[in-house]
């Protein structure tokens, strides 16, 4: 199972992926920005991705819609501080999967990844 995760935060970055390899998998990719997430997307295959929604250059909601317009069906997961209701639902009806809101434990992401993909 091959995973992207698109933050502007490293921290982020190393908290994700380091969970995800707990979990048990390790073929993960980051990028630090919709753009570059984007990017990465359209250079390999994945099985899920993983966004934040505040980010530089193109923003997660923007980056969903983007891979929204090319493939309907990879599991996508927002993770962000955006907790509102009105963002939740932008979220969903911009395609996410599942939404977690940062900051989230371990568990939490195993749990939401368990809805999506089977561990």
């Amino acid at each position: 199972m091959k995973i992207l995760v698109v933050d502007d935060s490293k921290t982020m970055l190393r908290i994700i992926s380091n969970t995800i390899k707990r979990i048990g998998y390790t073929d993960i990719v980051t990028a630090e920005d919709g753009e570059l997430g984007l990017a990465a997307y359209k250079k390999d295959t994945f099985d899920i991705i993983l966004t934040d929604w505040n980010m530089p250059n193109m923003n997660g909601l923007q980056f969903v819609q983007a891979v929204r317009k090319v493939n309907k069906d990879i599991p996508i997961v927002m993770i962000t501080t955006e907790g509102g209701k009105v963002e939740v639902i932008k979220a969903l009806k911009a395609g996410v999967n599942n939404y977690i809101v940062k900051p989230f434990t371990p568990q939490v992401l195993k749990e939401k990844l368990k809805d999506i993909i089977i561990l």
